[in-house]
């Protein structure tokens, strides 16, 4: 979604007429996203994107207008509600809605299940009479009225030549789904002799036929103004006379059908851009062909031969190539080699280490997916703490003299803002060790194709790195923390614009330009990062850098200096490297690079043992038990040897867990189990096996907060993949037509295949051969599917009940296309 502004909005009642106003998006009822407050304005321009996967079904995607007050009370102004099976009118481009009031009426959502039985009774004197059974069996997703929904039913059966007739179900408390199961009887027709040959007279089946029962649902409210409506169903009874007995679910409607008449302009209207897509996912062996290529995309020589690249190249936007591909990629374990491959290739093609990944490529729009995925943890620890102070204490840190609200101090708000700046600064350049896995193996594979790209420039190995972990993570994350789930909603503009301030000096601390104040427009901003020019900053983020983009990983022989990570004071064990020898505490300076792990009896002595990284198997906490010490941890290495270490504090003892664990992560012979207790006595005191070779007994705990593939459907990403490629196809065509032309091979190129990055036309012709052959065994899979899901749907059922405007036009086009009828 792209919410673009509004305009022409009611005056304020008050002295001044302006609002301040911000907007909702709802699934149905459902908040799900909120814009910025904008102030003091009729016309306000939010400028804001959205975009979210649907979770559950829906009937409206509704946009919400409201109101803040100076009592920071919110009152609506109107709404905008469009149909799910109208989205496609609107699919991709700007349109201005007319916001509509909003009541009882326009609120109504959710469905109810009803069986009706018309019977013939015969009654003690031996009369006929026609009696209706109502039967309400439940309702599902009825609204929530002013946070609570105790909903009942009331049935109402009317005649032109009869009473109303109108009975009440009971209260079913504190749900928006109740099971009533409640039977309802009425008289239909007035008794006539038992000998009719027929149910009815004449005058009874035109009596019949102008009758109906109507279904009202209500919400039981405890305020003076009574029960609020929540929706009501009309049901004729004419079309009993086919069958006495009819079971159907039904969508609620607005009362009189939402036709009340409403003067359509004095609201004001909303523009947006909406694009909505489904995806209908078949099980995972149908997908085999076209994930296969897919997934050899990082080992195809060149990678712009490769079916993920020539996806990004047929996309209108990189974007939506990216989405699906870093997921797929993700959830297959391929993310890495793929970026790696994709980077790589374009390093070779950038001609100034200036500019390096400064587009929108497809590299780069991977890469800020797979931190979107990956960092969302990363950033929580780091930056959540100090956003949630920025947002509850509203600290004046105007900078701008023009700004300048009337009381504040100039040097005081820049005091304030260069506070916040320094706390955040030294929490990222800090945070290193818990930079996730899979970003720290990207950003490493970046700084070696930098690298040997520009071998005379120093620092590109580190603008590399940095043009993502500040630009495009970091600094976009703080300016919008509501994007990246660091707040629930868009920050007040007070606080929006501390954190646009802070966000601008962030990136420019960390971009490592020569000259820094350049980089700003504002003197303002100019003045204030003097207080940042000093080496002490560039030096953080050049450690900073070092670390996330190495580690264990790579081929010690790759690198020229060891970087250190950490170091100082700890209490070790004895390991029993000797035979005879007393396994005693010793007090030893400890160091950690990312080539080894030693220690030695004081800083700058010679090692006294050293480990190397590939020999740490895990990093434990050892259990205070073991040896009557608290801050213990354990490093664990081959040949079941462990080194016990006691910490100077909690704080510290987690520091050194932390960091081991992350240097150590990817070694290939890491364990799965350890003993949280130690080898004493001929026994674990934790499982009391006494073998001191005996596996683990309890699961280790490094590695990723959470398990990124089990949250990602991979066939689901692959059926989007397909659909895109099915959109995209007369592209892939022109594409194939580019890979045949003789000017690809040798004269000049037309203009029409220009836009194609094409390294190995045979290569590239051999792949989109593939990929047309797989969408189009997807695409008759898909028909096929629809026809016989076509001749299987119940109309009234609960997936469709009757009302279901999508599921009439998916009638009507199948119709159209198929002899079957329902």
């Amino acid at each position: 979604l792209s919410l673009g502004e509004a305009k022409n909005l009611p005056t304020y009642p008050g002295p001044n007429k302006m609002r301040d106003c911000y907007c909702t998006v709802n699934l149905d009822q459902e908040e799900v996203f909120r814009t910025k407050i904008v102030e003091k304005s009729l016309c306000p321009f939010y400028g804001e994107d959205f975009y979210c996967e649907i979770p559950r079904t829906f009937r409206h995607l509704s946009f919400y207008i409201f109101d803040r007050d100076v009592f920071r009370r919110d009152s609506i102004i109107g709404k905008v509600a469009i149909q799910k099976e109208d989205l496609q009118k609107y699919h991709n481009r700007d349109t201005w809605f007319q916001l509509q009031h909003v009541d009882a009426d326009s609120e109504v959502q959710g469905k109810v299940h009803l069986e009706l039985r018309l019977s013939e009774v015969i009654t003690d004197t031996g009369v006929v009479c026609h009696k209706l059974a109502t039967r309400v069996l439940e309702c599902q997703g009825l609204p929530i009225v002013n946070g609570q929904c105790d909903p009942y039913a009331t049935v109402t059966l009317a005649g032109p030549s009869r009473q109303v007739l109108h009975i009440q179900t009971k209260v079913k408390k504190k749900t928006n789904n109740p099971h009533f199961d409640e039977v309802f009887y009425f008289e239909v027709t007035r008794p006539s002799s038992y000998n009719k040959k027929s149910h009815f007279d004449i005058e009874d089946v035109d009596e019949v036929d102008k009758m109906e029962i109507r279904v009202d649902l209500w919400n039981a409210s405890n305020l003076k103004f009574g029960d609020e409506f929540l929706g009501e169903l009309r049901l004729p009874l004419k079309f009993l006379r086919q069958s006495s007995s009819y079971e159907a679910w039904y969508f609620l409607q607005p009362r009189d059908n939402g036709n009340k008449s409403l003067k359509p302009d004095d609201l004001g209207s909303l523009r947006l851009n909406v694009v909505y897509t489904e995806d209908h996912v078949f099980s995972s062996d149908y997908y085999s062909p076209l994930r296969d290529v897919l997934l050899k995309s990082a080992d195809v020589e060149p990678v712009s031969a490769s079916a993920a690249h020539i996806l990004g190249e047929v996309c209108r936007e990189k974007q939506e190539a990216a989405i699906p591909l870093v997921r797929l990629f993700l959830h297959y374990g391929r993310i890495v080699p793929f970026i790696s491959a994709i980077a790589n290739a374009e390093v070779k093609r950038t001609q100034d280490p200036n500019t390096i990944f400064r587009g929108n490529s497809l590299t780069s729009k991977c890469i800020d997916e797979t931190m979107k995925l990956a960092g969302m943890h990363y950033l929580q620890v780091t930056l959540k703490p100090i956003i949630d102070e920025i947002c509850q204490f509203h600290k004046p840190c105007e900078i701008d003299p023009v700004k300048l609200k009337d009381g504040e101090n100039l040097e005081n708000n820049r005091e304030n803002l260069r506070q916040y700046v320094d706390r955040i600064f030294t929490v990222i350049t800090k945070s290193g060790v818990s930079c996730p896995t899979v970003m720290c193996d990207i950003f490493f594979s970046l700084r070696e194709s930098a690298a040997k790209r520009f071998q005379g420039d120093l620092d590109v190995r580190y603008t590399a790195v940095s043009s993502f972990i500040f630009l495009r993570f970091f600094a976009p994350a703080i300016l919008s923390p509501n994007l990246f789930q660091l707040t629930p909603h868009h920050p007040d503009p007070q606080t929006s614009r501390t954190l646009t301030l802070i966000s601008k000096t962030i990136q420019t601390l960390g971009s490592l330009s020569k000259s820094k104040s350049a980089n700003f427009k504002e003197s303002y901003m100019a003045t204030f990062y003097d207080y940042f020019n000093e080496q002490k900053y560039a030096d953080a983020v050049k450690n900073f850098l070092d670390l996330i983009s190495s580690s264990g990983r790579r081929d010690h022989k790759s690198i020229e200096q060891p970087i250190l990570l950490k170091e100082g004071f700890m209490i070790k064990r004895a390991q029993g490297r000797k035979r005879f020898g007393m396994k005693n505490f010793k007090k030893r300076w400890f160091r950690l690079t990312n080539h080894e792990f030693t220690y030695q009896k004081s800083k700058g002595d010679h090692p006294l043992c050293s480990i190397p990284i590939e020999n740490i198997l895990a990093v434990e906490r050892l259990e205070e038990e073991s040896f009557k010490m608290k801050n213990m941890f354990q490093v664990i290495q081959p040949e079941r040897r462990v080194l016990y270490i006691q910490a100077n504090n909690c704080v510290e003892a987690k520091d050194w867990i932390d960091i081991l664990t992350k240097v150590s992560q990817c070694n290939k012979k890491r364990l799965t189990v350890y003993h949280p207790s130690a080898y004493l006595n001929g026994h674990w005191l934790c499982c009391k096996a006494t073998a001191d070779n005996t596996p683990g007994c309890t699961p280790c705990t490094g590695g990723l907060p959470a398990n990124i593939q089990l949250d990602i459907d991979g066939d689901r990403e692959t059926e989007r993949i397909y659909s895109l490629f099915n959109l995209y196809m007369p592209k892939l065509e022109k594409m194939q037509e580019a890979c045949g032309s003789k000017s690809v091979y040798d004269g000049p190129e037309e203009e029409e295949y220009s836009t194609f990055i094409i390294d190995d036309p045979k290569e590239t012709y051999k792949t989109l051969r593939l990929i047309i052959e797989g969408v189009g065994t997807l695409e008759q899979e898909h028909a096929q599917y629809k026809r016989d899901k076509f001749k299987k749907t119940k109309y009234g059922s609960q997936e469709h009940p009757i009302g279901d405007k999508s599921f009439q036009t998916y009638i009507r086009q199948q119709s159209e296309i198929s002899a079957h009828s329902i």
